[in-house]
């Protein structure tokens, strides 16, 4: 039985799941969206969305709490030329996550309050296990919101309008025929 059980276990143990986690919030915050398996998003979702929160307090603490829960690392491709490195090719100085999460990504969520990701179902599965994938994503707060247009009912509905006008339409036409036709019986009754 699962009752009161809170965390999602993956197959994997404490340590490996807290380094999963991590990595995969910060793979979040550096790209905007990753492709993972549903159950992953879903474990990440509820992490990097805390973070997000975590972050918008902006005082010293919320970002000691942030570097304790996510570890600050360098956001870095092995391309980038314009990162200073020592002799031994470690990074000197470079581009910070905390730096990024706390100046680029929490300013965009200044007003809204809470619902920062979301997941987008993919319709293929992961060839080796056939597990879902989907996207876990950032969303765009200027982004409007899609509204629902207002159903029209439907093809069956509209068909069926169409033959109540007939019938209403044939009708008036038998009622002014009827109403001609009588004054003239009486008028030969006469």
């Amino acid at each position: 039985m699962r009752h009161r059980v809170i965390t999602m276990k993956l197959s994997r143990d404490k340590d490996h799941r807290k380094a999963l986690m991590r990595n995969l919030a910060a793979a979040l915050f550096i790209s905007g969206r990753i492709k993972t398996t549903l159950p992953k998003a879903r474990f990440v979702r509820r992490f990097a969305e805390n973070l997000i929160t975590i972050a918008k307090q902006g005082d010293l603490n919320a970002r000691r709490r942030v570097i304790a829960l996510l570890q600050d690392r360098w956001i870095v491709d092995a391309q980038e030329t314009d990162v200073k490195r020592d002799k031994s090719l470690n990074i000197v100085k470079g581009p910070r996550l905390i730096k990024k999460l706390f100046d680029e990504i929490v300013p965009k969520f200044a007003n809204t309050t809470g619902g920062y990701t979301r997941i987008i179902h993919l319709a293929d599965r992961r060839i080796g296990d056939n597990s879902e994938l989907c996207y876990l994503e950032l969303i765009d707060p200027t982004e409007e919101k899609k509204t629902k247009k207002a159903r029209t009912g439907g093809n069956r509905r509209a068909k069926t309008q169409k033959r109540v006008a007939m019938m209403n339409k044939l009708l008036k036409g038998k009622k002014t025929e009827a109403k001609a036709a009588v004054p003239a019986e009486e008028t030969k009754s006469e």
